[in-house]
C-alpha cells in the first residue's frame, strides 16, 4: 500500500456496500488498517457451495484483525426496506456512521438488442437505484452529526451514448449523477459527496469473467482503495467531484504506479475509455 494515503481514521465508521471480495473488500481492509470501524455489507453470507470464495462475515473478521470493530449485514440493494433497515442497524450498532461508500454494482456488457428488460432492470436497480437508496438512508443521520462523506465507485459523466453497453453505462453514470447531485444538496451541511473511478481495468471477478483485457491491462484493487483513503483525507470543501484514481494519487505525490500493476509496463486506460472514448492521460 502506498505510504501517501495515510489518514488517521480512528473513531470513524464506514458503511461499505459490496465488501465480499474485490474492490469493496480491499477498501474495507484499507480503512480498517487506518483505524476505521467497518460495516461490511453484501449478499453472500455462506460461500460453501458458491463458485467464488468470500463472505461479508469473513471481511468483517479480517477488519477486526486490524484492531477495529466491524459488523456484517446481509443486504440486497434492490430492496428499499432492507437498505433502510441496514442503515438503522449500522447506526444503532456504532452510534455514528460518518462515511458511506457506494461500491457494489452489477455489470453486464451487452447491446440494447441483446439485453432483455429484466437484465436492464437489474443493472438499474443495483447500481443507480442502490446508490440512491443507500445514500438517502444516511442523509438524515449525516445532517444530525454535522458532516461526513459519501463516496461512490462510478465514472465521470463524459459521453451521451454507449453503443454495445448502454444499460451498464447508463447505470454507472447514474450513480455519479446521484452522487454529484447530493453534493449540491448537502454542501451547506458540511457533507461531502464525490465519485471515484480507476483509469485502468482492475483485477476483479467481473474483469476476468468478461475478458476485459489480460493481466497486462490490470491493476490491483489497492489503487482504488488508496484513492478512497486520499479522498477521506480531504475536508468537506472537496465535494461535487468525479475523479480518476491516477489524478487523485498524482496530487498526493504519487508519480510511479508500478506497485499497483500486475505485470511490468503501464496498463492502458481501458476503464476510463469505457466511459470516455476520447480520454487521454495528461502529458
Amino acid at each position: 500500500m502506498s505510504d501517501v494515503a495515510a489518514p488517521d481514521l480512528d473513531g470513524h465508521t464506514a458503511f461499505i456496500t459490496g465488501t465480499t471480495r474485490g474492490i469493496g473488500k480491499e477498501i474495507a481492509l484499507s480503512l480498517a488498517d487506518r483505524g476505521c470501524n467497518v460495516v461490511s455489507t453484501g449478499k453472500t453470507v455462506d460461500d460453501t457451495d458458491a463458485d467464488l470464495d468470500g463472505t461479508i462475515h469473513e471481511t468483517a473478521t479480517e477488519c477486526e484483525a486490524c484492531g477495529v470493530d466491524a459488523h456484517a449485514i446481509q443486504l440486497d440493494l434492490r430492496d428499499a426496506e432492507e437498505v433502510a433497515a441496514a442503515a438503522t442497524e449500522a447506526i444503532d450498532v456504532f452510534g455514528e456512521v460518518d462515511i458511506v461508500i457506494n461500491n457494489a454494482s452489477a455489470i453486464e456488457i451487452a447491446s440494447v438488442e441483446s439485453m432483455p428488460a429484466n437484465r436492464f432492470d437489474l443493472l438499474t436497480a443495483v447500481n443507480v437505484r442502490g446508490t440512491y437508496l443507500t445514500s438517502r438512508a444516511f442523509v438524515p443521520h449525516l445532517r444530525e452529526i454535522g458532516g461526513g462523506q459519501i463516496l461512490t465507485n462510478a465514472p465521470p459523466v463524459a459521453m451521451d451514448r454507449g453503443p454495445g453497453k448502454a444499460a451498464y453505462a447508463w447505470s454507472k453514470m447514474g450513480m455519479t449523477f446521484v452522487t454529484l447531485s447530493l453534493a449540491g444538496e448537502l454542501e451547506a451541511a458540511g457533507i461531502a459527496a464525490n465519485a471515484f473511478w480507476p483509469v485502468t481495468a482492475i483485477d476483479t471477478r467481473a474483469t476476468r469473467y468478461f475478458g476485459m483485457g489480460t493481466e497486462d491491462d490490470w491493476r490491483s484493487p489497492a489503487i482504488v482503495a488508496d484513492t478512497v483513503l486520499e479522498l477521506l483525507d480531504r475536508d468537506s470543501s472537496f465535494t461535487g467531484n468525479a475523479v480518476y484514481d491516477e489524478e487523485i494519487l498524482r496530487e498526493a505525490g504519487v508519480d510511479d504506479f508500478a506497485e499497483y500493476n500486475l505485470t511490468e509496463g503501464d496498463p492502458a486506460a481501458l476503464s476510463a475509455q469505457m466511459f470516455d472514448p476520447d480520454y487521454e492521460r495528461p502529458a
